[in-house]
Formats: structure tokens, C-alpha cells, sequence
């Protein structure tokens, strides 16, 4: 099964990667200044969180569900984790440990309610997620927390430099947060027995109970991973933004769910890859960031985003019918 839907992928990839450098030329044309180290490196700092969130809906969506409630997990993690830093002096160690419990719990419970009440998972996570907010914002009353402690502002920065000009270079927590969280998809994915599992299960999901795969211990994985991943995630994005608010995050699910799809990860499960969900997630990046150089308001950012939603599943949907037509009954 892996091995065909990698077939199919490989147009899927390939036709993203010349979309995607043919933005870059034509950016770089009109803006010389686009691939700067500078920009490039803003670009990834800026894209880490909805980064790191792609590479677990990507293990979500290759088993057959989805999940909504990904940004509202991510905001409970971050306001808890550092709100028992400034309380207790908590360091690293320890708010990682509680952001990732706290992600990986409420992921084990969207994993429960989808696999015990027979819902489709997107109305699932979609509750789920307007009860996690519910609680978040009467709990902090949607109070914001500006002040951080100084070591996590100071993040933690590898191979430091510095240019001619002054200018600072680094690989930042959040870059080398994405790096580790996609090479971890991609090990998960395609080197350990799960994810051969998650493959099947998306694939077939009858299939896969008659031979014994125990579908709901899979969905507990799968949405138990995401929590966790979300939870992660949340520091990353605050140490980035400096600031945690429990609003701040809502929005981030169209780019993310835009990111997956466009790199080939099907809504009907089975389908989907690292390097695709990469491309994707470049290609939503820099249209932002080009829109940004070109002087385009961005306010029309949400309606390209969802034009190119819109192209990437007829896209999906115009593929699946030449595979009925080429092989009836197995598309």
C-alpha cells in the first residue's frame, strides 16, 4: 500500500516543487531582496509553529481523521506552562514537560471521543476545540502575559554569527524545532511499524481491523501524537512572539490544514509524505511573505490561502478520478 501511494505522490511532489520555484524566481525577480539569509531566516522563524503543526496533521490525515483543535490545545499549553514558570520559577525542563503532558493528554481525549462515539473526527476536534477555548477564556479571563522569564526570551540559539554589518545570524529555537519535528514525522512515518499502521488504517480502515491492527489504539496514537506535537509547539511560538495570549492562535488551522493538503495528504486518508507536506508549507510561506514584499494588504492573505485550498483539493479530486478511470474501483 505504501508503495502505491507513493507512486502517486511523486507527480503530486513534483509538481509542487516547479510551483514553488517558479514563486521563487519571480519573487526574487520583483524583490531582489527575498532570498537574503535575512529574509530566508525570517521566513522559517515565522513559520515554525504552523510548521511544527503540519508534520503531526500530517500523521493525522495519512490515518484517515483530521484535527481542528490543534491551535486551541497549543494556547492551554503555552498560558499553563509559563504561567507555573513565573509562579514557581519552573525552567526548560519543566515546561516542556508540562506543555507536552498537556498536549498529549488532550490529544489522548480527542483520540477517545473519536474512536468510543462513531463521529466523524472533524466535527469531533471542532467541539473539542470550542471547549477548550471555553474553559481557557474563562479561566484567564483572556488576560494576555507580556512578561516572560529572561532565560526563555533568551530562547536557546545555535552557531551564532555575525556579518560585515552587524547583522546576527542563528539557528534559532524555532528553526531547529521545525527540523526535529519533521524528521521525526518522517522517521515515525516510514522507518517504525506504526507507521506502516497508519498507513493502512487511512488506507482501509476495514482492512486493517480484519488483520488486527487495533484501530483504536491507532486512533489514540495518532491524536495523542498531534496533542503533543501542539503542545511543543506552543513554546516555540511563544518564545517567538515573546508574549502568550489565548486568543492569539485562533486563525493559524486554514494555513495549516492549506500546508497538508497541498502536499498531497489526502482528506480520505492513505495518502501523504514529509517532503510533500514541506513543499506545501513553503509554498503557502512564501506567498505570505512575497504578498508582504509585493505590498499587498494582509487582509487578502486568508482569501489566497483559500484559493489555493480550493485548487489544491480539485486538484486532489481530479487526480482520484484518473485513478477510478486507469484502475475502477481503487482510487
Amino acid at each position: 500500500m505504501r508503495n502505491a501511494s507513493r507512486g502517486g505522490r511523486a507527480p503530486q511532489e513534483l509538481w509542487l516543487g516547479l510551483v514553488v520555484l517558479g514563486m521563487v524566481v519571480v519573487l526574487t525577480a520583483l524583490r531582489p531582496n527575498f532570498l537574503s539569509v535575512q529574509n530566508v531566516m525570517e521566513m522559517m522563524n515565522a513559520t515554525a509553529f504552523n510548521g511544527i503543526l503540519v508534520s503531526g496533521l500530517l500523521v493525522v490525515l495519512i490515518a484517515g481523521g483530521i484535527d481542528i483543535s490543534f491551535a486551541a490545545v497549543a494556547s492551554v499549553a503555552q498560558y499553563a506552562a509559563l504561567t507555573v514558570a513565573n509562579a514557581t520559577g519552573a525552567g526548560w525542563g519543566e515546561i516542556v514537560a508540562i506543555a507536552g503532558a498537556i498536549g498529549l493528554g488532550l490529544g489522548l481525549l480527542n483520540g477517545i471521543l473519536v474512536s468510543t462515539l462513531g463521529i466523524a473526527s472533524i466535527i469531533v476536534t471542532i467541539a473539542t476545540q470550542s471547549v477548550i477555548y471555553g474553559i481557557l477564556l474563562t479561566v484567564t479571563r483572556g488576560q494576555d502575559i507580556f512578561t516572560l522569564p529572561a532565560w526563555f526570551g533568551d530562547g536557546v540559539d545555535l552557531f551564532v554569527t555575525t556579518d560585515a554589518k552587524g547583522n546576527v545570524y542563528a539557528i534559532s529555537l524555532q528553526i531547529w524545532g521545525l527540523v526535529l519535528a519533521f524528521a521525526s514525522a518522517w522517521f515515525l512515518l516510514n522507518r517504525t511499524r506504526f507507521g506502516r499502521q497508519v498507513f493502512a488504517l487511512g488506507g482501509n480502515p476495514e482492512a486493517a481491523r480484519r488483520v488486527g491492527f487495533g484501530t483504536t489504539r491507532l486512533n489514540l496514537l495518532v491524536y495523542g501524537y498531534m496533542g503533543l506535537v501542539a503542545g511543543l509547539a506552543s513554546l516555540v511560538q511563544a518564545q517567538y512572539t515573546q508574549s502568550v495570549s489565548p486568543t492569539a492562535l485562533v486563525g493559524r488551522e486554514l494555513e495549516v490544514v492549506a500546508a497538508a493538503v497541498l502536499g498531497g495528504a489526502s482528506l480520505d486518508g492513505g495518502h501523504g509524505s514529509v517532503l510533500g507536506a514541506i513543499l506545501g508549507l513553503a509554498l503557502v510561506v512564501i506567498m505570505k511573505n512575497g504578498l508582504a514584499l509585493l505590498g499587498v494588504s494582509s487582509y487578502w492573505t486568508d482569501f489566497f490561502t483559500g484559493l489555493v485550498i480550493v485548487a489544491a483539493v480539485a486538484g486532489m479530486a481530479a487526480r482520484a478520478r484518473r485513478r477510478w478511470h486507469d484502475s475502477p474501483g481503487l482510487a
